[in-house]
């Protein structure tokens, strides 16, 4: 009987997966050809499953899980790609009980790429969770979520899915990079069982996730990416016009001179994949996910066949993975033997701000005078928050709190504050993508997938924020739950005292036991 993308991953074989994007539309051209190679790709049996994009790029397009349906039908497992850009938490809830529903069990979760066009005009961007919040709730779903009725408690039955996440080991700054790694430690946490990294050509960064992984001793598989990129996707994807893809400027001359031939570098693209195929295998991953514009099955079968032909001298090829991105961060330091990584990490060469900013020095301040639970003016605050509380008082207390909060930290009064979770930088008012679990993959040397080049990723601000005070490993080191849209609009200072909002679990803070909080 043949095994299940679940089982060979489970197993600890060597898994090979395809990406397919549907595209837009109904019963377009696309849709034939997705199915069309699917179904090669059943009866040519070297791919364990393909995988279904949801509006990669932001662009809209036909649901994953309806070509996913037809492709099981061909004998094919897929793996169905689910993003948080779209959907609040309630709709993905019933996404997941539909995709149950369908059997299609193998699941990819990620946060998503911004929004940016429909037929109506751009689109309201959504982000009410994250991937971590995602995975969890898949996490809960497999074990059968109890939730209370009229009639009591009841349990829903367990559901089967088999979730992986994504993570970039192609960060060009030691910010982004450690807050990578901090995110996938969190995705790992709360259910993912397998990792499929980003798109990238960096040998090196290859190998330093699967060294970071070990040397962290997490217990989870690690696939690859290859994505067969030609010369007009390259140049687009060195401009970083597709959030997270990293095309430096040396690979994108070299495409440039191999796009001259007859065949446009196919040959050579085929080639250069199948190496890295074979440098993925041999450094340990245990998988790779093909993928590429207009690629033919019978190109994805040349890769896999030639990739295990190459795999006995995979050393050899490595130095052909040299892309490092300019002044680029690595973990580990340099092997210059074999051109990977020693197992020895490098020293930290970024730099803190020479200055700490002003309205971070006093953000630290008055935590310090008001927010650390029992010291303090800590519990004077939490006394004067419980006398004020649903009071009329409270309306004038919160509009202070507004009026500050506003002008040092664009706040959003969401009344449910993350700025003690990201070094007092506003998730909410100053990232698209609400991230509160650290950063999405998305973020080019430093700054924002949204706002390239105008606004500096929140993550990286606040991690350059805590470095300056040796404290940067605190960042992201524990999980923030999602947003309490309840506490919209009411003062999150009354809320935090009170044990109201998010941190409350975490820091002890209990809901109307002033008087034990105080001691």
């Amino acid at each position: 009987m043949k095994k299940t993308f679940r089982q060979l991953i489970q197993e600890k074989e060597f898994i090979i997966t395809w990406e397919l994007v549907p595209g837009r539309g109904s019963w377009e051209d696309t849709h034939r050809n997705v199915l069309k190679l699917a179904d090669q790709a059943a009866i040519g049996k070297k791919v364990h499953a393909v995988s279904l994009t949801e509006n990669p790029g932001g662009k809209t397009g036909i649901q994953p899980e309806v070509i996913g349906r037809e492709i099981a039908e061909l004998g094919m497992e897929s793996i169905i790609h689910i993003t948080c850009k779209d959907k609040n938490r309630s709709q993905l809830e019933s996404h997941l009980y539909a995709l149950e529903r369908l059997k299609l069990n193998n699941l990819l979760v990620i946060s998503g790429d911004y929004a940016t066009e429909s037929i109506l005009g751009c689109p309201k961007p959504v982000f009410d969770i994250d991937s971590t919040h995602l995975l969890k709730l898949i996490t809960e779903m497999n074990s059968g979520i109890e939730f209370s009725t009229p009639r009591g408690k009841t349990r829903i039955k367990p559901s089967n899915f088999f979730p992986g996440a994504a993570v970039s080991p192609f960060k060009a700054t030691e910010a982004e990079q450690m807050l990578q790694y901090s995110k996938l430690k969190k995705k790992i946490e709360n259910g993912a069982q397998y990792i499929i990294t980003q798109i990238g050509y960096d040998a090196r960064k290859y190998h330093e996730l699967l060294l970071y992984v070990n040397t962290m001793k997490w217990k989870v598989p690690l696939i690859g990416n290859i994505f067969m990129v030609d010369y007009p996707a390259a140049r687009i994807m060195n401009k970083n016009n597709i959030p997270g893809c990293v095309v430096t400027d040396k690979l994108l001359a070299q495409l440039e001179q191999e796009n001259q031939s007859c065949d446009k570098g196919i040959a050579v693209r085929m080639e250069r994949a199948a190496k890295l195929f074979a440098v993925l295998k041999g450094m340990g991953y245990q998988g790779v996910h093909l993928g590429g514009l207009n690629v033919t099955y019978e190109q994805i079968e040349y890769v896999i066949s030639r990739g295990e032909e190459l795999l006995p001298n995979w050393k050899e090829y490595v130095s052909e993975f040299d892309y490092p991105q300019d002044q680029g961060f690595y973990i580990f330091e340099k092997n210059n033997e074999t051109g990977l990584n020693q197992e020895k990490m490098s020293d930290s060469p970024e730099n803190a701000q020479k200055k700490t900013d002003i309205n971070y020095k006093i953000s630290r301040g008055f935590h310090k005078l008001f927010f650390v639970p029992g010291k303090k003016f800590f519990p004077v605050m939490q006394k004067l928050s419980s006398r004020l509380e649903g009071r009329k008082l409270e309306k004038y207390f919160h509009g202070i709190e507004r009026i500050s909060k506003e002008f040092m930290y664009n706040c959003q009064d969401c009344g449910d504050c993350a700025l003690t979770d990201v070094a007092y930088v506003c998730p909410m008012g100053d990232c698209p993508k609400n991230q509160r679990n650290g950063p999405c993959e998305g973020s080019y040397y430093g700054w924002c997938e949204v706002y390239p080049g105008k606004r500096q990723c929140v993550w990286v601000k606040a991690y350059q924020r805590l470095k300056n005070y040796h404290e940067e490993k605190q960042l992201n080191s524990y999980p923030v739950s999602p947003y309490n849209w309840k506490l919209q609009h009411t003062s999150s200072w009354i809320n935090y005292y009170t044990g109201k909002d998010h941190s409350a679990e975490r820091l002890g803070i209990q809901r109307g036991n002033t008087k034990e909080q105080s001691k």
